[in-house]
């Protein structure tokens, strides 16, 4: 893939201190700068910043200098821009529907086993959590790029509203219409809501419940001739509950992203609510009442479920064309962001998961699972069966815009626009174009 089809893939579309080291102005003069660009901003952008000087605080070599680059999407495009005008950063945090993008760009980027085999620096999949480690890895499975931050989904609950109908969170999507009637029986205005509808309720759903996404292994064995699986039965009866239970009021869709979803269970009106795991601390803070954590629902009508989840978030990039003297200090900064103390720290602050062991360990032994019990779901569901070669992830070309139209056709089966069947072979005829033009620019 040539740079001009690496811009064409992405879709032009697409819509810390632990302990401190004082430095003189000559020394910090001296030091190599590691551009890291990244989509953290807010109280997630404090917490990278922390992180970053907690690693230049460190060492006396080199200095990273954290930028951030607007969203996921700015971030990504920003970076392919630099890198073809000669000029990339050391570092890209890139979301994880632009993996197979990257992948596909050959010439543009280090694989980070690569890199740490280099420099020396002990470095292995094995390191990594299940789902975590299996999405950013090659078809040997060994990493290319370098988990960072990483989510999947769960199921919030109200205790109180739960308590007051008698019921437990629903184990399985078969028991989703009972238990959201008995809520609405008991007073609550919407039995669930769910945020990232296209990220949760298909790709996660397909995951969590064993059943490939697409063909190819969902990307991972080959980017040509892949095809989506959406209209196939599990899908279609999962679009029919969905509309059947926004009919009664048991399910309130709520758009594309967290931005309304979250406040429908924060404000108590919906008594369940899907979605990242990393909501965690958007939940703790708009809640007034309690709540607890839960795994996704599952279908008791498929044998294979439930399965695994995989991660959501992005991960780092090291990219080709910076100066030579910078790779060991990228290796350096790549090694301490997976340590036990940073990853500990980082899923303290953040509600995103530990991705290596160590970090998981060490949490574990210092009692935070013990506090915070909910934060273990995720992990759970992450770990919860080794996964498939087609569980490790969707990883499709033009990935964005697949998921819009999933969204669209969505909301037009909810609308009654189009039959749940109509609505899945819109996706797939869709898609499939999509992903059809993908494999030809990729193999390219």
């Amino acid at each position: 893939m040539n740079h001009r089809q690496f811009l064409l893939a992405s879709g032009v579309t697409l819509v810390c201190t632990f302990g401190g080291v004082v430095m003189t102005p000559a020394q910090a003069a001296e030091r190599i700068k590691i551009q890291f660009w990244n989509a953290m901003s807010g109280e997630l952008g404090k917490t990278v910043q922390h992180v970053v000087d907690e690693f230049n605080a460190s060492q006396t070599q080199y200095e990273v200098v954290s930028v951030n680059k607007g969203s996921y999407p700015d971030t990504m495009m920003a970076a392919i821009a630099a890198f073809r005008a000669n000029n990339p950063p050391d570092i890209v945090q890139v979301f994880d529907v632009g993996t197979a993008t990257m992948m596909a760009a050959k010439g543009a980027y280090v694989p980070v086993y690569e890199l740490m085999a280099k420099q020396g620096i002990p470095f292995s999949t094995s390191q990594f959590i299940e789902g975590a480690a299996s999405y950013y890895s090659n078809a040997q499975g060994k990493l290319v790029s370098m988990p960072f931050n990483s989510s999947t989904p769960v199921l919030y609950y109200n205790k109180e509203l739960l308590e007051k109908a008698g019921v437990q969170p629903p184990k399985t999507w078969q028991d989703m219409g009972e238990v959201g009637q008995k809520l609405k029986a008991a007073g609550a205005k919407c039995g669930f809501t769910t945020g990232w509808p296209d990220w949760v309720q298909f790709e996660q759903f397909s995951l969590w419940n064993g059943i490939p996404y697409a063909t190819q292994d969902n990307g991972f064995k080959s980017y040509k001739n892949v095809k989506l699986l959406l209209n196939g039965k599990p899908f279609v009866d999962h679009v029919a509950d969905l509309v059947q239970w926004s009919k009664e009021g048991v399910f309130k869709y709520a758009g594309a992203a967290s931005t309304n979803a979250t406040p429908l269970f924060n404000s108590g009106e919906c008594a369940m609510y899907m979605d990242s795991s990393a909501s965690l601390a958007a939940v703790k803070a708009g809640a007034k009442f309690p709540f607890g954590i839960a795994p996704m629902p599952y279908d008791a009508n498929l044998k294979t479920a439930p399965q695994n989840t995989a991660v959501g978030g992005a991960s780092l990039w090291v990219m080709k064309g910076v100066p030579a003297d910078h790779y060991p200090g990228i290796a350096k900064f790549l090694d301490f962001l997976g340590s036990a103390k940073t990853q500990s720290y980082w899923a303290k602050k953040t509600g995103y998961v530990p991705v290596s062991k160590a970090g998981l360990g060490l949490l574990k032994a210092e009692g935070y699972y013990e506090k915070e019990p909910g934060a273990m779901v995720a992990i759970q569901e992450l770990t919860n069966k080794p996964p498939k070669p087609f569980t490790m992830g969707i990883r499709l070309g033009y990935m964005p815009q697949i998921r819009d139209t999933v969204r669209a056709e969505l909301e037009d089966a909810l609308a009654g626009k189009a039959t749940p069947q109509q609505a899945m072979d819109a996706v797939v005829s869709k898609g499939d174009k999509l992903l059809a033009q993908f494999g030809q620019t990729a193999a390219q």
